[in-house]
């Protein structure tokens, strides 16, 4: 198996990899320039926490930069750290502080602090004056969403405490930012009274004398559906790795964006077995007629819901034909089962492509979402560790910032899709 043909020769012959995430950096580069021209004059925070959604913090990191992205979202102050000691220097706000948080590390490696409540401010103001360094600060107000954020009936006491901090040269608030808990139905009442209450917010916030640069409501969904909800900046993060955050109101192709993880293993047995047998865990699927089975080594350890029993889709790859089937039975921790159909011409070695843009006959993340019932984002930030993330194209990198085109998946080689 060559190169350009399933997996790396590499990982070919090293027995503990049984699979890889495949991430086109110049699709991510591309999905950014394309949240930049929806964007009309804000400017794009693209957000990489969780490891970039499952992508890969650094290399996406820098391949959003690459394509137009002005500031760079985390949730953890420790991605920030880790982003700032990989040399990533473009502003780069962590809002999730808690207790206990190395603020002063945060200071150090200029991390602008996303703080929700006054006990956040205070604790900033100490490390503040700890460090010797003004904070940079952008606090949030909780506008209808109940998560983390100053509630609308505390915020003008706490705006007047980060007025007074400010007076006092420790901090500046340059941020006042919300986030919206149904921008994915654009068109839902809530919608427009959380613009309402962030509108309000900002009058607050003028009214104690502070005059933050950077307004930002927007997610990926109101980014691309909302542009009245735009401000200075906007906040994408599904849409940034190519994956739409209203599915079923916009596709990645209708809003711009190409998904940019292929997740890709090959067979490791394939084998011929009669009529009536029971296959996986729980035997809840039994063949009803001599057929191939094919073994996929991935499973829930690997971050393939088991929730997809029976229904996440596959595409396999052989000499004979590209085959569109389902996992048959369980997904196990290690493994599924793949029914070929009886005439398969299937081995060991045949490539196998769980999910990936769609565009040679694979199933798209979407697609195992709807499989699991649940939504892209969890499908792809739960790949599990153990499976290594092989990042291609130029974005970002020493190759330069350019999109370099399509994944280096090959096509289908004219073989014809069917199902067993």
């Amino acid at each position: 198996m060559s190169d350009s043909d399933g997996l790396s020769a590499a990982s070919a012959s090293d027995s503990q990899v049984t699979g890889e995430a495949v991430v086109d950096l110049d699709a991510v580069a591309g999905n950014v320039s394309s949240l930049a021209r929806s964007a009309a004059g804000a400017e794009v925070m693209a957000v990489v926490k969780a490891d970039a959604y499952g992508h890969g913090l650094v290399p996406c990191a820098r391949a959003a930069l690459a394509g137009g992205a002005a500031w760079l979202g985390v949730a953890q102050l420790d991605e920030a750290i880790a982003l700032r000691e990989a040399g990533v220097t473009a502003p780069l706000l962590a809002w999730l502080l808690g207790p206990g948080s190395d603020l002063e590390a945060g200071l150090r490696h200029r991390v602008t602090l996303g703080v929700c409540s006054g006990w956040a401010l205070e604790a900033v103001a100490t490390a503040a004056r700890a460090t010797g360094q003004v904070a940079d600060v952008h606090v949030k107000v909780d506008t209808g969403l109940s998560r983390n954020g100053v509630t609308m009936a505390d915020w003008p006491t706490t705006a007047g405490l980060a007025a007074a901090l400010e007076a006092e040269g420790v901090l500046a608030v340059t941020g006042l930012f919300s986030h919206l808990a149904l921008a994915d139905a654009p068109a839902h009442p809530t919608v427009d009274r959380q613009a309402a209450a962030f509108a309000e917010a900002i009058r607050v916030a003028e009214a104690a004398g502070l005059r933050p640069q950077l307004r930002h409501l927007a997610n990926s969904a109101a980014s691309l559906l909302r542009p009245d909800l735009h401000y200075d900046l906007v906040r994408p993060g599904i849409a940034v790795y190519g994956l739409s955050p209203a599915p079923d109101l916009v596709s990645p192709a209708e809003a711009g964006l190409v998904p940019a993880m292929t997740l890709r293993s090959s067979l490791t047995q394939a084998k011929r077995v009669p009529a009536g047998s029971g296959v996986s865990y729980g035997h809840e699927y039994t063949t009803t007629g001599d057929t191939v089975l094919g073994l996929v080594p991935l499973g829930y350890a690997d971050g393939l819901p088991r929730s997809a029993s029976g229904r996440g889709p596959l595409l396999v790859r052989s000499a004979d034909a590209a085959r569109r089937v389902t996992v048959a039975g369980r997904v196990c921790m290690d493994q599924v089962v793949v029914d070929l159909g009886p005439g398969a011409g299937a081995a060991a070695g045949d490539e196998v492509l769980v999910w990936g843009p769609g565009t040679r006959g694979e199933p798209t993340a979407q697609e195992w979402a709807d499989a699991a019932g649940t939504i892209s984002y969890e499908i792809v930030t739960r790949i599990g560790t153990r499976l290594p993330r092989r990042h291609v194209g130029t974005a970002g990198t020493a190759g330069g910032p350019g999109r370099g085109g399509a994944l280096a998946v090959p096509a289908l080689d004219g073989l014809v899709v069917t199902t067993p």
